[in-house]
């Protein structure tokens, strides 16, 4: 039986795999500072509240970082003031990261695969994560179709003499290149005019909306929608 190939970890993948580590990280840190700032600011005087809750989350992260933390906590009203303060500069803080983290994985990604970047509804993200899961060694992908596994959008066989040769979705594979071949999907469906029209025409033929978008996540995986992209990186040997 032969063995998979692991991964090399030894290229400028491997670069954007440990930047979007750090990114995606912050990201969290940042919302959950954002979901923990509102929890508090619940239990606050009707005077603040009323003063902060219509604010815009940035409005809201400046005013509440500009806040006085006063140095005797022992009253709740300091208190208050002093926790709110706290969140909302860890959450400015964690916001400045974030941008760094991204314009680092924007100039990595580019370089790494420029022509990936001007498909429809790719962003630096998606092209991140699509790039780390294939990883540095390309060569070890042997086909168009197991790298569509790898991806989570390849249809399993799951039917039945009653039911007409049904698929259902395949759930194992990288959920995040899953996800990011979702959210292409997404904008292609509301901005790209082709993959409108084949929406229209297979809404027209009975398919759910949840079917047609599995349909197109497996589209999006190469050699169609990606053959560029193949062709000017180190992947192309993966569909060779």
């Amino acid at each position: 039986m032969k063995l998979a190939t692991p991964k090399t970890a030894d290229g400028d993948v491997e670069s954007l795999r440990l930047l979007k580590i750090a990114r995606d990280t912050a990201v969290k840190a940042r919302t959950a500072a954002m979901i923990a700032l509102k929890a508090t600011l619940v239990t606050a005087a009707d005077e603040l509240r009323a003063e902060l809750e219509p604010l815009t989350d940035h409005k809201l992260i400046q005013a509440c970082a500009a806040l006085d933390s006063a140095a005797n906590l022992s009253a709740s009203d300091a208190a208050m003031w002093h926790v709110l303060a706290s969140l909302a500069r860890r959450w400015l803080q964690l916001h400045d990261e974030i941008a760094v983290h991204s314009r680092h994985l924007q100039s990595l990604t580019r370089a790494a695969a420029p022509q990936l970047l001007e498909l429809v509804g790719v962003g630096f993200d998606i092209a991140a994560e699509v790039l780390v899961t294939a990883g540095d060694n390309t060569d070890r992908v042997r086909s168009e179709a197991a790298f569509a596994k790898m991806c989570g959008a390849c249809p399993i066989p799951a039917g039945s003499g009653r039911t007409n040769g049904w698929h259902r979705p395949y759930r194992g594979g990288n959920r995040q290149a899953n996800a990011a071949l979702y959210r292409a999907v997404i904008v292609r469906m509301r901005w790209h005019q082709p993959t409108i029209d084949y929406v229209t025409r297979r809404t027209a033929e009975g398919l759910s909306k949840r079917k047609i978008i599995r349909c197109l996540k497996r589209y999006v995986v190469p050699p169609k929608s990606w053959r560029t992209f193949y062709a000017a990186s180190r992947l192309s040997a993966a569909i060779s």
